[in-house]
């Protein structure tokens, strides 16, 4: 990610859970083939903590865990769409889904695919994106 962070609403497809996340306008997002990712079309953006924020729903939110129970993968209770969730790969920030962004316009996106199938021998190539840049 590069370029000034800016506040960006988004949220499930029924309005129910709403968060912001500070983007740049150019972001490189993952497209994962793991067992989860590849049946949603999750489309990872990922965020350190302190560049995100629940603006609606959070005591509302639903969560699955499995496999060794780190991430955890929350979703709306109404609609059932996960907006975004806690990465095992970057425990220590949020993965946003790109697809649910209310407003993509002036974003450059770009997505890169990541083997999530094998996900131990490559999970450490994600664990810089949640760090805080310097300002």
């Amino acid at each position: 990610m590069n370029g000034a962070p800016t506040w960006r609403a988004g949220g499930c497809h029924c309005g129910a859970v709403r968060f912001e996340a500070a983007l740049p306008d150019r972001i490189v997002a993952q497209s994962c083939n793991c067992s989860m990712c590849e049946k949603v079309g999750f489309i990872h953006v990922i965020v350190p903590e302190s560049r995100f924020r629940i603006t609606a729903g959070a005591d509302r939110l639903t969560q699955y865990s499995f496999n060794t129970g780190v991430a955890k993968h929350l979703f709306c209770p109404v609609c059932g769409v996960k907006s975004f969730y806690c990465p095992r790969s970057n425990p220590d920030g949020w993965s946003v889904n790109a697809r649910c962004l209310d407003d993509a316009d002036g974003l450059d996106i770009t997505v890169e695919p990541f083997d999530g199938r094998n996900w131990e021998a490559h999970a450490h190539t994600l664990a810089h994106l949640s760090e805080d840049a310097p300002a």
